[in-house]
């Protein structure tokens, strides 16, 4: 069997101006970065902005296990069974981190038969954006600690910084450290530490941005520390707003790829879920919805991670009305979430995959709150029995929610036919009425609340001492009215790992409140969650290679 980097490397593909073709664009609206790969231009955005919005398709998922759920995979096979049928789809989804592809995860490219390529440049540097949001992140922490050499003009608080300095990379030795050691001319000693880059304000104000000119705005109010007197320091006020914004030029502009078959993807944007928004960046879904007759779309992790921040923050902010979500499971997961081991998902157990579809249960039932019908994809494995399928399919029918069967992994475009179909039928049949889960009016703590007892499934919350100190800062500030971006275990509805399935009769715990005004919302860090991954004992860069030929090898 073919891995996911030997397919790719074995498909024929097209020159990126015959794919950009496809949808009516001309080369003068690209960028090219080779022959494969291209950037459209800001005029571009400009000039298809008249045009009648598609369809709008969010593609979520169960809680993410080891037993793997497909997501990605699944939208790129979606997209290319609705193009089989005759449909124009295009994809927006967000570019992979080097973290966790290096780490335990992988890339972020889709798998088997629905991928996107070229592949292995999509999930290394690919154009360059994620390292100048990494750069543009680091300009500001340092001319942040600049500020504070050269006389402190702001008074800034060294003991209340906020903006940590990023990599791309899973490295948990960064997560804390001090700077300015070694003397008066090496700044002032200070705690610090490292995000992984895709977890930094840039990249949210990158992915949420709607033109230069409003990038350029919410670098401005990005708050980066307090004042001994508690007011806050933006990049505006230590004047580094400009030298940002030329940093993120290029970066800003989304990116166009294609699909094994040929059907146009853009790429652009790659913030985490579970410690970020998770979404890929508003103008290239904009520009997916204005090109195409459907665009389908991810957010990351589970419903109750990115889907819910899709709807609530980027689907708000950005005015995007879906039509329809896609929820990806598959029975290894559900079974997995129902308390069988990972060595034994290969057997039937219908009684733990009944328990584990209590999971996917919560999470149709989520969507339906905000007033979307949904589908079930079932992403399917060799060892699914007829048995499986079947009480997988009764329990979803009898929520009133249609199931297809997706076999694109093995299949490409052949095997997301199904699953198309089943889409379009419910894109004709039902109706979206779609609401965001909370009002903004509501206080900060409200609307927490409402997340975690609404999606979760949650008793309560309960904000520590830290969280409620600055909590009434920033309703003093001004910045109550801000939705909420809760970083939570992407592997649980709780904010607790190793509770799987649908708990009950818990608690979600919120140790810390970050201002993430340039974004536009505030993150509220609950449980154990950290902004820096650590990479697992034995990561997958151990077996990457590149061969004397320049073949890639161990990257999936």
């Amino acid at each position: 069997m073919l891995t996911d980097v030997q397919i790719a490397q074995q498909a024929q593909m097209q020159p990126i101006k015959e794919v950009a073709g496809k949808l009516g664009l001309v080369e003068d609206d690209l960028e090219l970065y080779g022959k494969y790969k291209a950037k459209i231009s800001l005029e571009t955005m400009q000039k298809v902005e008249a045009n009648e919005d598609g369809k709008l398709i969010l593609v979520t998922a169960i809680n993410p296990t080891p037993a793997g759920e497909g997501k990605t995979t699944t939208m790129i096979g979606l997209s290319q069974g609705l193009n089989k049928l005759g449909k124009k789809a295009i994809v927006a989804m967000r570019e992979p981190s080097l973290g966790p592809c290096f780490g335990v995860k992988g890339g972020a490219a889709g798998g088997g038969y629905a991928q996107v390529v070229p592949m292995e440049d999509i999930n290394l540097h690919f154009t360059g954006d994620i390292h100048a949001i990494t750069t543009a992140n680091n300009l500001i922490a340092a001319m942040l600690d600049n500020c504070i050499q050269q006389g402190n003009p702001l008074n800034i608080d060294p003991r209340q910084i906020v903006w940590k300095r990023c990599v791309d990379l899973n490295d948990r030795a960064l997560r804390n450290i001090i700077v300015g050691l070694g003397g008066k001319v090496n700044g002032v000693p200070r705690e610090d530490g490292f995000d992984i880059t895709v977890a930094s304000e840039v990249m949210g104000i990158l992915c949420l941005a709607t033109s230069l000119e409003d990038l350029k705005a919410r670098a401005g109010r990005m708050i980066v520390a307090y004042t001994y007197d508690g007011q806050a320091v933006t990049v505006d006020d230590i004047k580094a707003t400009g030298a940002v914004t030329l940093l993120l030029k290029d970066a800003i502009k989304p990116n166009l790829v294609q699909t094994l078959d040929h059907n146009p993807v853009f790429v652009h944007g790659g913030p985490f879920a579970n410690i970020a928004h998770g979404c890929n960046s508003v103008m290239a879904t904009k520009l997916a919805l204005k090109l195409g007759d459907y665009a389908i779309t991810e957010a990351g992790f589970g419903a109750d991670l990115g889907a819910e921040k899709f709807l609530d923050i980027k689907c708000r902010q950005a005015g995007f009305k879906p039509d329809a979500v896609v929820i990806v499971a598959t029975v290894r997961a559900l079974k997995m979430h129902g308390g069988m081991d990972k060595k034994e998902l290969g057997q039937q157990n219908l009684e733990a995959l009944r328990k584990g579809i209590e999971n996917l249960e919560k999470h149709i039932e989520n969507i339906a709150k905000f007033g979307l019908p949904s589908v079930v994809a079932i992403n399917a494995f060799p060892t699914d029995t007829e048995a499986e399928l079947n009480l997988l399919r009764e329990i979803c029918n009898a929520k009133g929610v249609d199931v297809a069967l997706s076999e694109v992994w093995a299949k490409g475009a052949d095997g997301g036919v199904e699953l198309a179909g089943k889409v379009l039928e419910v894109l004709e049949t039902k109706e979206s009425n779609f609401k965001p889960i909370y009002d903004l009016n509501l206080p900060i703590a409200e609307k927490i609340r409402t997340i975690a007892k609404e999606i979760y499934g949650a008793d309560d919350v309960m904000l520590t001492k830290k969280a409620m100190t600055k909590l009434k800062r920033y309703e003093a500030q001004g910045l109550g009215n801000l939705p909420i971006c809760v970083a939570k275990t992407q592997y649980s509805l709780s904010d607790d790992p190793t509770l799987l399935g649908r708990p009950t009769n818990f608690v979600v715990t919120i140790n810390d409140l970050i201002p993430n005004a340039g974004s536009g919302f505030l993150v509220a860090i609950s449980g154990d969650i950290m902004r820096m991954p650590g990479l697992p004992k034995v990561p997958a860069a151990n077996h990457m290679d590149l061969k004397e030929d320049g073949e890639i090898v161990g990257l999936f």
